[in-house]
């Protein structure tokens, strides 16, 4: 991979680059990650991460290399924290699927550190606020046209109730908890909001890199569509990305409370609580639904990993979570 990594790099640049140190990042499921330094002759190194598509996908919808790197160059050039997007490549035959490279952005990503690392421990203090300024400004952005996005005359949650409940049937799976959950979101769910925001789709901690100071860049944005905002707003309260510290709310690291305000103050929008709590058990039904489907990416053996393996028993957690979330709705 180094060798042709090189070679493409000495076309985008236009002289000799060498790539050294490539190594595989820990964390995420969907995309290979991968840390390298590039050095053009006469000029000093420096790092950069490579995304790189794998044999199967646990969204369809997911976004391409292409549609990802033009939206990272979006987002950036708005000022959204987010990595500097450097160089795309389409043609599967450098590196067997299509890629693209950005800056590196020092900080950690991994979730169980972010929550518990001591040196972590005034950016627990800040992310709450800073994750709402962020979420505010992404959904600022028009979303592309080449975004997914809901049909026609159909909300943001029905949308969602269809596909998860499309994904199981697709998958053979007859579960009664998670039936109940997608009859009762079908039944509660909102009405679509005056307009589709640009969302993230994936926006938690475990993807934003945080530093000392607080949040250094968010990444991952493979499941960029276009929305309801509050979709966005709800996905980090989902329990699995507490990592172990149900206490708070928000990723482990926080109350929900000073995220919504600071997510207020931004974008000027008073944000609906009920509709939150709403999309926090679509959120955890959502995740239930995409643990499955990981898991069959093993089992299918399309990517063989002993963590999408792993992935399949999570929905149960999910299931228990959305269950007792709606219970406790009265």
């Amino acid at each position: 991979m180094g060798e042709q990594l090189s070679h493409f790099l000495t076309g985008v640049a236009g002289e000799p680059v060498a790539v050294h140190s490539l190594r595989p990042v820990a964390g995420g499921a969907s995309r290979e990650t991968w840390k390298l330094t590039a050095r053009p002759q006469g000029e000093e190194p420096f790092p950069l991460i490579l995304r790189l598509d794998m044999a199967a996908t646990m969204n369809p919808d997911a976004l391409s290399r292409a549609d990802e790197f033009h939206l990272l160059q979006l987002a950036h050039q708005a000022g959204i924290r987010c990595p500097r997007p450097f160089a795309l490549c389409t043609d599967p035959a450098i590196l067997g699927a299509p890629f693209f490279l950005m800056e590196y952005v020092p900080g950690e990503s991994i979730g169980p550190r972010v929550v518990r690392r001591p040196e972590l421990a005034n950016a627990r203090s800040v992310l709450a606020r800073q994750m709402g300024q962020q979420l505010a400004r992404i959904h600022r952005l028009a979303p592309p046209d080449a975004l997914p996005r809901p049909a026609p005359r159909t909300s943001p949650a029905q949308h969602l109730v269809d596909a998860l409940r499309e994904a199981l049937t697709e998958l053979g799976i007859d579960s009664p908890g998670l039936e109940t959950g997608l009859r009762w979101l079908e039944r509660h769910a909102p009405p679509a909001p005056p307009e589709l925001s640009l969302l993230h789709g994936d926006f938690r901690i475990g993807n934003i890199i945080v530093g000392e100071p607080g949040l250094a860049a968010i990444i991952d944005w493979e499941f960029a569509h276009a929305g309801d905002p509050l979709e966005d707003v709800a996905w980090p309260l989902v329990r699995d990305w507490r990592f172990g510290n149900d206490h708070l709310r928000l990723g482990g690291v926080a109350e929900p409370e000073p995220y919504l305000e600071s997510y207020e103050a931004e974008s000027g929008r008073t944000v609906d609580r009920a509709a939150v709590y709403y999309w926090e058990i679509m959120g955890n039904m959502k995740w239930a639904v995409t643990c499955l489907v990981q898991a069959e990416r093993h089992l299918s053996g399309a990517d063989p990993s002993v963590e999408l393996a792993s992935l399949g028993r999570r929905s149960a957690e999910m299931e228990y979570e959305l269950l007792r979330l709606i219970a406790a709705s009265g």
